[in-house]
This record gives structure tokens, C-alpha cells and sequence, in this order.
């Protein structure tokens, strides 16, 4: 928590407290003017009721605040808190009523005998203890509040990493298969190869820089996933391997950066039959309140299906999807057969960029 959100804290707290001590010196002045008991109508035990209030509490809150809570509360040794704790407010009582004494030697608490010092501590005790409550409070909230950004930094910072690592772990796999693809094509027709190259070189600048950012357009996204289509293309002779479809208006709506595309990525990399058409499935259908991805690809039955396609980067998946859109999303994944299937739907009002 910031310094001055705290200060903050302190001021109020002390701020409705002398509001709360000063209505009760009122009444008490006002209690001994009817009884015509004018030594306390004078400036000078308005001063002596003011320290009464002052010192103790001050004394108490602090000392719990500063010391009992990080030493005894935090640490969760709950017993030697509550022993401590408890000398702890005597202490100030007792301290509370010296410095009384000190500023004060023609309001002695001693006139009566140690009865009525006896008293007079205890009730200072008591104000000592209530406002190290006030304060174990109030110091338990920052702690809780600060555990509380720090844990979401580090979750932040966590899934940051994660999300690093499903970019690493795809993007040498794609990289090394295009240019190996490319390569074999550079001697069949130099032209396509050079296509090839330039979408190749669009999708790593994509990587590189795009997905940096909080949002991008949906359109760079989707234009990220028809040039990945066509490099993954050029590894089969079968023209209907894939099918690709994108219904309603894109714009210049704006979505997270690779949300869709490690699901292609899965899809593509499990296909082991590229010689079958509409082997990988891809339909994205657009509406002002939502955005379904839906994603198939076929591989050969009986074949073990890699455990990785439901592991790693789909609980990443997962994961960043509960962050970004808490109960706004749906990710169904199924196997039937010899197809996988998976379905994101996304409900969300569009972000523009220009807005």
C-alpha cells in the first residue's frame, strides 16, 4: 500500500477519534456545570482530560502496531501474543500515568492512596488496549492488502512466464518445419518459396512485437492464423487439408494476443493425416456480444493421441482465460472418435481501437 495511503489511514483514524474525545469532555463539562463543580469548566483539566485520552492511546496503539503484530500476531505465535500483549497494555498504563504525573503534579493520582492509583492506571490501561485494537486492525488490513498485490504480482509475473514458455516451446517447432518446407520448395518454384518466406518473416515480427501488448486488433490476430494455414499448406498435396472459415465483421476490435493461436497450433502439430482433406477444422464466427473459436483436427485411430495437446499449453490456456475473462467464457475440449475438438466462446463487449 502506497506511504500516503496509509498516512492517510492514520490521520483519519486519529482525526475521529479526537472528534469522538472531545464530545466527551463536552459532556463531562457540561455534566459538572450543573452540579456547579466549576474546577472542571477550567482550560486546565480540559488540557489534563485531553492528555488522559492522548497519551495512552497513543502509547497503546503504536506499541501494537509497530511491535506486537510483526513480532508476535504475523508470525502466528498467537499465545505470546495475547501474554505480551496483555503486559504490553499494562505497560502503557503505567507509563501513561508517570508522564501524567509529570504534566500534571496538582492533579495527583495519588491524593487517595494507591486505591485510587490503582484506578486511574486501569483505566488507562483500558484506553491503552482498546487503541492497540484499533491498531492491530488497521495493521493487519495493510499487511493483508500488500500480501494480497504481492501475490497478484507474482501470479502476474508467473503467468507471464508460463505464457513465455508455450511461445518458446512453439515457435522452434513451427520454425524448424517451414524452413525445411521452404527449402524443399525453393528448388520446385523459387516464387511461391519467396511468398512463403515473407508470410513466414510477418508471423515472427507478429511474435516478436505484437504480442507484447495488453490488446491487439483481432484482425492481426486472424491474419496471423491464415498465414500460419497457408506455411502448414505447403506440407501436404491434399488442396481441402484444411478448412478455414471466419463469419461476421471484424473492424477494429481489439482482443488479447495468442489466444486462439496455440489451439491452432495443437490442431496442426497432433494432425497426423495430412493426406485426408478437412483433416484441421477452423471456423471463428463474430458477433457484437461474443466470439466463438471452434477448432477440429483428425488423427489416425488407434494412434496415441500426445498428452501434451490437453497439458501444458491447455491449462495455460486455461489459466489466462479465468484471468481475463472471469465467467465470461466457455472452453470445451473433447475427443470422438478420431477428432479432437475445441470450442471458445468468449462473451465480452467489443473494445475498439479507437476508443
Amino acid at each position: 500500500m502506497h506511504r500516503s495511503i496509509i498516512a492517510l489511514l492514520h490521520v483519519g483514524y486519529w482525526f475521529l477519534y479526537g472528534l469522538l474525545w472531545a464530545l466527551i469532555i463536552l459532556l463531562v463539562a457540561a455534566a459538572t456545570r450543573s452540579g456547579n463543580n466549576t474546577p472542571l469548566q477550567t482550560w486546565r483539566f480540559v488540557y489534563f482530560i485531553s492528555a488522559f485520552g492522548t497519551i495512552p492511546a497513543v502509547l497503546g496503539f503504536y506499541t501494537f502496531y509497530t511491535w506486537l503484530f510483526p513480532q508476535f500476531l504475523q508470525r502466528g505465535k498467537i499465545l505470546a501474543f495475547f501474554l505480551v500483549g496483555f503486559a504490553a497494555a499494562i505497560g502503557c498504563g503505567v507509563l501513561s500515568a508517570a508522564i501524567m504525573s509529570i504534566l500534571f503534579p496538582d492533579f495527583s493520582f495519588f491524593n487517595d492512596g494507591l486505591n485510587s492509583g490503582g484506578a486511574i492506571t486501569m483505566a488507562l490501561t483500558i484506553i491503552s488496549l482498546l487503541n492497540g485494537g484499533v491498531g492491530l486492525v488497521i495493521k493487519g488490513f495493510i499487511s493483508w492488502y500488500n500480501e494480497t498485490k504481492l501475490k497478484e504480482s507474482l501470479m502476474q509475473k508467473n503467468f507471464e512466464m508460463e505464457l513465455a514458455l508455450v511461445k518458446s516451446q512453439i515457435n522452434p517447432h513451427f520454425l524448424f518445419n517451414t524452413l525445411n518446407n521452404i527449402d524443399v520448395l525453393i528448388g520446385k518454384d523459387a516464387g511461391r518459396a519467396s511468398t512463403y518466406l515473407n508470410k513466414l518473416s510477418d508471423i515472427m515480427r507478429f511474435m516478436l512485437y505484437e504480442t507484447k501488448t495488453e490488446k491487439i486488433p483481432l484482425s492481426k490476430e486472424l491474419a496471423y492464423i491464415e498465414k500460419y494455414i497457408d506455411l502448414q499448406r505447403i506440407r501436404t498435396a491434399t488442396p481441402n487439408y484444411v478448412e478455414y472459415v471466419v463469419e461476421g465483421e471484424v473492424h477494429d476490435r481489439l482482443i488479447e494476443p495468442m489466444l486462439f493461436i496455440p489451439l491452432v497450433e495443437n490442431a496442426f502439430k497432433h494432425s497426423a493425416l495430412r493426406e485426408k482433406e478437412n483433416a484441421v477444422k477452423i471456423h471463428i464466427a463474430i458477433t457484437d456480444n461474443q466470439l466463438v473459436f471452434d477448432c477440429t483436427n483428425k488423427y489416425k485411430e488407434g494412434a496415441q493421441y500426445p498428452q501434451e495437446y490437453g497439458g501444458l499449453g491447455i491449462s495455460l490456456i486455461q489459466k489466462r482465460l479465468l484471468s481475463l475473462y472471469p465467467k465470461k467464457h466457455q472452453l470445451e475440449v473433447s475427443k470422438n472418435g478420431d477428432t479432437y475438438h475445441v470450442k471458445l466462446t468468449l462473451h465480452q463487449t467489443w473494445k475498439s481501437a479507437a476508443s
